[in-house]
């Protein structure tokens, strides 16, 4: 039997990062990935760019998967999507659109999330937004795809060198 894919889930949030308000959304996501056979660790960091990239980057080092939960919105301290888009290689749009387009029937506030998908060397990163029912309607909207990802991630004709 193989080993299972390890996840990584990082919380992005300045008051969970000072232990001012609980940490419910990484949670909730790391138990999602774990029942769909990921070998999950997690982390908080606070909304802050250079923070994010690094807890990202060194992430992306040990995990196939990466998901972010926070910092999608509009408002000045949401700083996740261009943490991200600094330091990935590609982005892979159908994985926002998706989000965005699942989340219209709960919401039509869904369409102003900045959610993404991209890939950092053979890691799928994925950029959730921050209330625990978002962040997984989100992630159910791309959970069907995700093995189908890292597959074409873990062969060396569709991605390059890690």
């Amino acid at each position: 039997m193989t080993a299972p894919r390890r996840a990584f889930v990082l919380t992005i949030s300045d008051r969970s990062a000072r232990g001012e308000r609980e940490d419910t959304s990484g949670p909730a996501i790391a138990e999602r990935l774990a029942g769909l056979g990921y070998a999950v660790s997690s982390a908080v960091v606070p909304d802050d760019e250079a923070r994010i990239a690094a807890a990202v980057r060194d992430a992306a080092r040990d995990h196939v998967l990466v998901v972010t939960t926070g910092g999608t919105g509009m408002g000045p301290r949401d700083v996740t999507p261009q943490s991200l888009r600094a330091i990935v290689d590609y982005e892979v749009p159908g994985f926002g659109e998706a989000m965005r387009s699942d989340g219209r029937a709960a919401t039509p506030f869904a369409i102003l999330s900045r959610s993404l998908g991209a890939v950092i060397g053979r890691t799928l990163v994925l950029a959730l937004p921050g209330s625990p029912r978002g962040a997984l309607e989100s992630l159910e909207a791309v959970a069907g795809v995700l093995g189908h990802a890292l597959e074409m991630l873990e062969t060396p004709l569709h991605s390059p060198p890690r």
